[in-house]
């Protein structure tokens, strides 16, 4: 396990690289610096104004040393002027530029300067993150437990009218995109047009105060999509475990049907569903993008869709290291956890 443990850290870590490496090369495109560079000089900058001020903050430099220097491996770029003004990446107003150290980058801790919110990126990518945080909490404690109960419900009565009707409702869920159900909820429960104001707050209210009124909707909105494709994979595993003959051997012995579920098929059902159960939090980072934007919940979606929308490199970048590590150690969690799962798996 040891041996299995660092080989997947190698592996994480050449991802992590290689990953990160794309979305930089994406983001620092030419025509998104010159986006960049008119959002954060003049709109009305000419072609070689623009290329002069993307010249005097580092930006023309090799793809390759840039990346390097974002990473904190590379020393950071430096510019003097005409009047002998030093200026750098790791050069600050309150710190000299001898003084100044030589690599600021991701290993150092330095995120960057968010050019949207006028702070560190990390510092949004932690507030952001905690808000999201909070909301995946609620959604996981609601979303699970309902689909696992829906999908042994399922599988334990093959082809049953049971099996056929939370069949079709795990299906209904999954086939409806959040930006439908998290509409029709919306309709429905908040507005008075309809007259069912169930919910009377807003998910903005919820960042400060989460209440059942304001914080329900969103909630429910990412459960439910999520619940059905656990639920279904939940009752495939549960079907065939039910099929299997150390189970007709416990019917053959006398053993009670509830017994048989509870003790016999349910952990071996339950193994296949894990997996499935952990690939849900990177799916999350993507779908809270939708609820966060529809619902005005100012969490880790709603941030990245303001870095996208305004080219703010930085923070997309900071938002892609978050979401690569959450994919990889759930990943890693996921291969472990199976493993201790089931028994007749082993690692050399």
């Amino acid at each position: 396990m040891g041996v299995f443990f660092l080989r997947r850290l190698g592996t994480m870590l050449l991802t992590a690289l290689v990953l990160t490496f794309i979305v930089f090369f994406l983001t620092n495109l030419q025509p998104n610096l010159e986006k960049v560079a008119k959002f954060e000089g003049n709109a009305r900058m000419t072609d070689a104004e623009v290329a002069s001020w993307l010249e005097k903050r580092g930006y023309t430099q090799p793809l390759l040393k840039r990346y390097g220097e974002w990473l904190g491996v590379s020393k950071g770029w430096t510019y003097t002027s005409d009047e002998g003004r030093v200026t750098g990446r790791c050069i600050r107003d309150n710190i000299p530029a001898e003084e100044a150290p030589q690599r600021c980058g991701l290993l150092q801790g330095d995120w960057g300067q968010s050019s949207v919110f006028k702070v560190s990126a990390g510092k949004v990518v932690s507030e952001k993150l905690a808000l999201t945080g909070r909301l995946m909490l609620w959604v996981m404690l609601l979303m699970v437990p309902l689909a696992l109960i829906v999908g042994i419900l399922a599988g334990m009565r093959e082809a049953s009218v049971l099996d056929r009707t939370l069949s079709t409702f795990s299906i209904v869920t999954t086939a409806t995109p959040e930006y439908v159900s998290g509409v029709i909820f919306i309709a429905v429960f908040t507005s008075s047009a309809v007259g069912l104001k169930w919910f009377k707050g807003t998910a903005t209210q919820a960042m400060e105060n989460p209440t059942f009124e304001n914080f329900f909707l969103p909630v429910l909105t990412i459960a439910l999509y999520g619940m059905g494709y656990i639920a279904r994979m939940t009752r495939a595993s549960m079907t065939e475990v039910m099929t299997a003959q150390y189970i007709r051997t416990a019917r053959l012995k006398g053993v009670s049907f509830g017994n048989i579920v509870m003790k016999h098929a349910l952990r071996n059902a339950l193994i296949a569903p894990f997996t499935v159960i952990m690939l849900q939090f990177p799916w999350l980072l993507n779908g809270v993008v939708i609820v966060e934007t529809l619902f005005n919940y100012k969490g880790f979606g709603w941030a990245l869709v303001q870095a996208a929308g305004n080219n703010d490199i930085q923070l997309l970048l900071a938002i892609s290291v978050v979401s690569v590590f959450v994919v990889l150690v759930t990943q890693l969690i996921s291969d472990i956890g199976y493993v201790y799962l089931n028994p007749r798996i082993r690692i050399s």
